[in-house]
């Protein structure tokens, strides 16, 4: 990429060079708990990798810190000694952002896991980033709020939805964890402990340094204290499931389910023949089994209007083609459908390496690529099952590598992603909508943004972390290894 210049600052460091036991010492004296520091061969395989696995880096030092001191001592010490730090969560990452590529120290923020304060005051909670959002979202609804922010899995943290700027089923009304994030604290590279946001709703004062951080996948920071916009609970909830003869039918339903301003909670899609695996590996039954694909819908807020709500699209949807309108009054059958839609990745990874993809296009867009998706899927002969967002033009795509050779299915799965996001550029979209960058998504990442962007992202990255310490490589840190 013409204009890029190519970084790779810690590529002349390696710690053989270094007398290795004084820093372990320092290190263990830096956290004053041996439980919570292992070297080399005591770290088990899982911290070199994302959730997927396939993709493995090596770790010198895992440290599993409990506070903000405890960041700032462990990246204070490995700027001071040049030594690469990878930031992690949960580990439920799908892009790699979690993958140590330069060895060095992974950094657990797990075990940070409390919710601090409830200020109802301000309808604020801050939490640490280990909070994991099933956690959270249970304890604020016990309390009679409600966190909207809702990506498929549920034993993600906190502080790694902020870092990739999750999204998830109710952005369509109420928007992506971008929008709840308040105020942060954050450890930066060198040790210094910054605070951007507040609890104030307003604020025009100077640069929103948090808008830098949410989204930045660990390259900037490592968030420590995450203060969080929460909302009063709907009074109700209700879910309608909608089966169509075939997924275009129902995709171009959504523009006019929309369009109808019955401002609903979640659009999603998805075909059956997903849905079969779903139900395989939860041992769990969906509703209409003899449909194609289907649009779920949830609609919350005061009973009356829901009722309203449901009743107007109701006869919309079958204006548009619905086979039916289901009402998904019984709980435990709503549970299980959105029981089913949330482990659909996990579903074809049960059955087969599968490469997950995660693209977004303007929502007018949305069937187009859909039917070209179709169609490479017939030409290539590789099967790419597709669900999503319809509500904002989130597609997600597991493509399935089936019975193919590692060679043939590196090969494949080249050709055809860079055929899936030409089109989604095509079209106008993104390459991510909310799984992040990371390194897999890197070349169609930096293949298709602009090289001014590319450059500034960089000059960011090196204004807060010259030395390149932090999640090297990943995202839009262009270097030597990537191509």
């Amino acid at each position: 990429m013409a204009g890029i210049d190519k970084i790779d600052k810690l590529d002349s460091l390696r710690l053989e060079d270094m007398d290795v036991e004084v820093l372990k010492q320092r290190l263990l004296s830096a956290i004053g708990d041996k439980n919570r520091v292992l070297f080399e061969e005591e770290v088990d395989d899982r911290y070199k990798s994302d959730v997927l696995g396939r993709r493995k880096g090596t770790v010198w030092a895992l440290v599993r810190t409990v506070s903000a001191m405890e960041v700032s001592k462990v990246l204070r010490f490995a700027w001071e000694n040049n030594i690469s730090v990878t930031p992690r969560g949960a580990g439920t990452n799908l892009v790699g952002s979690t993958v140590p590529l330069k060895g060095g120290i992974v950094l657990d923020v797990s075990e940070m896991n409390h919710i601090l304060e409830l200020d109802k005051e301000t309808f604020t909670a801050t939490v640490e980033p280990g909070v994991t959002l099933q956690d959270f979202q249970e304890y604020v609804e016990g309390k009679g709020f409600f966190y909207p922010p809702d990506p498929g899995e549920k034993t993600a943290t906190i502080g790694g939805n902020i870092s990739t700027n999750a999204g998830g089923m109710r952005a369509v009304k109420y928007g992506v964890t971008r929008d709840y994030v308040m105020g942060l604290e954050v450890v930066l590279a060198d040790g210094r402990v910054m605070t951007v946001g507040s609890k104030n709703i307003k604020d025009s004062s100077g640069l929103a340094l948090k808008h830098l951080l949410i989204g930045s996948e660990g390259t900037l920071g490592v968030i420590t204290k995450c203060i969080l916009k929460i909302m009063p609970k709907p009074e109700a909830s209700i879910s309608v499931l909608v089966p169509f003869a075939d997924l275009h039918t129902g995709m171009e339903a959504v523009w006019h389910i929309i369009n109808e301003n019955t401002n609903p909670t979640a659009i999603e899609f998805v075909e059956r023949k997903i849905i079969k695996l779903g139900e395989e590996f939860l041992g769990l039954q969906f509703p209409y089994p003899q449909a194609a694909a289907y649009i779920i819908l949830t609609f919350d807020g005061h009973p009356s209007e829901i009722e309203a709500d449901v009743k107007r699209i109701g006869q919309l949807a079958r204006k548009k083609g619905a086979l039916d309108f289901l009402l998904l009054e019984d709980k435990e059958t709503a549970a299980d459908v959105w029981k089913i839609r949330g482990v659909l990745v996990k579903a074809v990874e049960a059955v087969s390496e599968q490469e997950p993809v995660d693209i977004v296009v303007p929502i007018n867009k949305t069937a187009a690529f859909i039917s070209f998706v179709h169609e490479l899927e017939k030409k290539s002969g590789m099967q790419m099952v597709s669900f999503g967002h319809a509500g904002d033009g989130n597609v997600h795509l597991c493509v399935v590598r089936g019975e193919r050779s590692q060679k043939e299915w590196e090969r494949e799965l080249k050709e055809n992603m860079e055929q899936v996001y030409g089109k989604a550029y095509e079209l106008g979209g993104l390459t991510s909508g909310e799984h992040g960058i990371g390194i897999s998504k890197q070349h169609y990442f930096l293949k298709e943004t602009n090289s001014i962007n590319i450059q500034i992202m960089n000059a960011i990255k090196n204004a807060l972390d010259s030395k390149h310490i932090l999640n090297d490589g990943k995202v839009y840190i262009f270097q030597k290894a990537i191509q």
